[in-house]
């Protein structure tokens, strides 16, 4: 017969692995969807896949400076002795001037000789990224967005005509919508605009706007989505369909 000890250390373990399973157990993620004219138009679940991953700060920090370097261009170029111009003649005899030896003005000691140990254009900055780290990266900035709000959901973004006019409308009605002041007010990286396909009049609506980049939905990258403080999801179920089928690639 258990004793009364041995009962409540029971209950309490049963109450614990429940707790813990009730703490493990994934958020049901929800998001309004907006229209052009900044209405809502509905609400539709977040992918726990691609918004309720954990924020691996880590892994974020890896993928993105690798990103930048291997976007890097790499300019700085010095000349060594055998590079500049002139100094083809000793610059006087061996003995007997006085002077220290010399056998070149090109001497990297003389001015307007070689650089030693200069910066050359032939290194290499690049650095190599695997696949699931790049969307494992992807994956944990997408879900911080999402809990910090920061994503903002249209059903489509359509255009008769390539118009900066219409852009800034649409951006002022999705900013007064959906709450977000900054996506209209702020003067730098406002927003990443993810279209679901390649449209021409959306993107050259938008291309004189400096605080707006466009991107299609199939190429987001970390760098950018944390460049910029709004993502803007054009479509939301195709483009939610397009990134789960690339990080089930990986």
């Amino acid at each position: 017969m258990a004793t009364v000890k041995e009962t409540t250390k029971k209950k309490a373990t049963v109450r614990a692995s429940a707790a813990g399973a009730e703490k493990a157990a994934p958020a049901h993620l929800e998001a309004s969807v907006f229209s052009m004219d900044g209405s809502k138009i509905g609400t539709i679940a977040l992918p726990n896949e691609l918004f309720g991953a954990p924020w691996r700060s880590d892994l974020v920090h890896q993928v993105t400076t690798a990103m930048q370097a291997n976007a890097r261009q790499n300019r700085a170029h010095t000349k060594d002795r055998s590079e500049v111009s002139g100094g083809g003649k000793k610059p006087w005899k061996q003995k007997g001037t006085g002077q220290a030896r010399h056998s070149s003005s090109r001497s990297p000691i003389w001015r307007h000789g070689g650089v030693t140990f200069g910066p050359r254009k032939e290194r290499d900055y690049s650095e190599k990224i695997n696949r699931k780290m790049r969307n494992g990266a992807l994956v944990s900035v997408l879900s911080r967005k999402a809990k910090d709000g920061e994503i903002i959901l249209v059903d489509k973004l359509s255009f008769a005509a390539p118009k900066t006019a219409a852009a800034k409308t649409v951006l002022g009605a999705l900013a007064k919508g959906s709450a977000a002041a900054a996506l209209a007010a702020k003067k730098k990286n406002a927003a990443l605009f993810a279209l679901s396909a390649y449209d021409a009049s959306a993107i050259k609506s938008f291309r004189n706007i400096g605080s707006v980049m466009t991107e299609e939905v199939r190429s987001l990258n970390p760098v950018d989505v944390m460049t910029h403080k709004y993502l803007v999801i054009e479509k939301p179920e195709a483009a939610f369909a397009a990134l789960l089928a690339r990080i089930k690639t990986s």
